[in-house]
């Protein structure tokens, strides 16, 4: 490891520099009037170029220093040596009783995509961690970037990874097995945040994954459909969308709808509108599963939809989503409604409820730039998945396992609830189904 990562909102810190979220640090610096780049910089006997590499955005040619925007000081060349001089092994004890050591392992830089998102993700991180404090929960801090192509074993031979609590990471499958055995080893939580290739997760306790494998989603939510619409007459559309992985979906659904003994209709895009209207029925309510999630295939069936009902008003029908028809809500928002669309989903926020425009506005204020555009929102990931497992850190030390009920928590817009896998590690079975209702509220059943 040469470096820590120096986007952040508390401090900028250098090669196994705890970072304590529990009290004011030098790290940063609150601008005042008429203060300069030039002048900030040599306030701290560092170069205008320092500032700038631990400031993202202020390369940027219309970048503006406002008054009251809080910015990343980087460490002196001197004061990073003696930060790292200084003693690294540390007892662990109990947990409860201390500062929370919590090692970050994904790739943080500007590279590309990937590196963009987990930077936003750890930015909601240290957001959370921010919160904390009110709470009395002090945090330790360690980052480490670990990109794709990065070998693992100088991070991991690095004292402060061992003195972790817990490790957040990696975000790719080829460093699972290293980090697991390490995690294993030390005795060290390891929550992996995305859904990747872990199979490590049936062997090794230690092991939190809040993603659930892809083949295990379609299973569980084919399930989940058939159990929730019992009481429907479910329609198949098949859309011709030659790009689509929905038929997986489908044909479970199908499976279990027949295991069930629940009668369905198939019908296609492609068929006159009488043979389409042929497949509902009336004086139950008809369930609508496309076997595409894209937008061109959901307008051809809103579009078929409205001549249905405009023949028969009271007929009923809801529509089963997948959860990329979140990024449509902008723009379909009122056939969401008409239709009483169920998306299922392991996340949702909504942008406009105050909690979610108040950590907007935070945001934009710590970091002067808005979160991507992208489902989930990456920050706010971080900062449920921080408050989560620190609070469950202070409150139960090692042997919290993320169950349900152990404490009163409404995310921002990932909920977690772990259960073990055998004798292995645990896995978040969190679900939801957001329903548009027709009476223009939205609700999310939890199942």
């Amino acid at each position: 490891m040469r470096h820590l990562l120096r986007y952040f909102l508390i401090c900028a810190f250098a090669v196994s520099l705890p970072l304590s979220v529990s009290s004011q640090t030098t790290g940063t610096h609150e601008v005042k009037k008429k203060e300069t780049m030039y002048s900030i910089s040599k306030m701290y006997g560092i170069t205008v170029e320092e500032l700038v590499q631990a400031n993202p955005g202020m390369e940027k040619p219309d970048y503006k220093l406002k008054k009251g925007s809080v910015i990343v000081i980087p460490l002196r060349q001197q004061e990073a040596q003696q930060v790292s001089a200084a003693p690294t092994v540390v007892e662990k004890g109990d947990v409860r009783n201390r500062a929370i050591r919590l090692g970050i392992m994904l790739p943080l830089h500007k590279i590309n995509n990937d590196g963009k998102r987990m930077v936003e993700y750890y930015r909601g991180l240290l957001m959370a961690c921010d919160s904390l404090k009110k709470e009395g929960i002090s945090v330790d801090i360690h980052a480490w970037n670990l990109p794709e192509t990065a070998d693992i074993t100088p991070l991991l031979q690095d004292p402060a990874a061992a003195n972790c609590d817990i490790i957040i990471g990696p975000l790719y499958s080829k460093f699972v097995t290293s980090l697991a055995a390490f995690a294993q080893q030390h005795d060290i939580m390891l929550m992996i945040p995305f859904s990747i290739h872990a199979p490590e997760i049936y062997t090794n306790r230690n092991i939190f994954q809040v993603y659930q494998i892809p083949n295990d989603l379609v299973e569980s939510t084919a399930r989940r459909c058939s159990d929730w619409f019992k009481d429907y007459h479910p329609i198949i559309v098949d859309c011709g969308d030659t790009t689509s992985t929905k038929g997986a979906f489908t044909a479970t659904l199908r499976r279990q709808l027949e295991v069930k003994n629940i009668q369905y209709n198939v019908t296609s895009l492609k068929s006159t509108d009488a043979q389409f209207a042929s497949a509902f029925v009336m004086g139950k309510p008809n369930l609508v599963v496309l076997n595409s999630a894209r937008s061109p295939e959901l307008l051809s069936t809103f579009g078929k939809l409205s001549a249905i009902k405009a023949a028969n008003p009271d007929i009923q029908i809801s529509m089963f989503g997948y959860t990329e028809w979140m990024m449509y809500t902008q723009y379909q928002l009122e056939n969401f409604y008409k239709y009483n669309v169920y998306i299922p989903a392991p996340f949702y926020t909504n942008l406009m409820s105050p909690q979610s425009e108040r950590f907007q506005q935070l945001y934009r204020k710590n970091f002067s730039q808005d979160m991507m555009n992208a489902l989930p929102r990456f920050a706010m990931t971080g900062f449920d998945h921080a408050l989560f497992f620190l609070r469950g850190l202070h409150k139960y030390g090692k042997t919290f396992d993320g169950a349900a009920g152990r404490f009163g928590y409404q995310p921002l817009q990932t909920p977690l609830k772990f259960e073990r896998i055998g004798n292995g590690g645990l896995q978040n079975r969190a679900y939801m189904f957001i329903h548009y209702k027709d009476d223009r509220t939205i609700e999310t059943v939890n199942y």
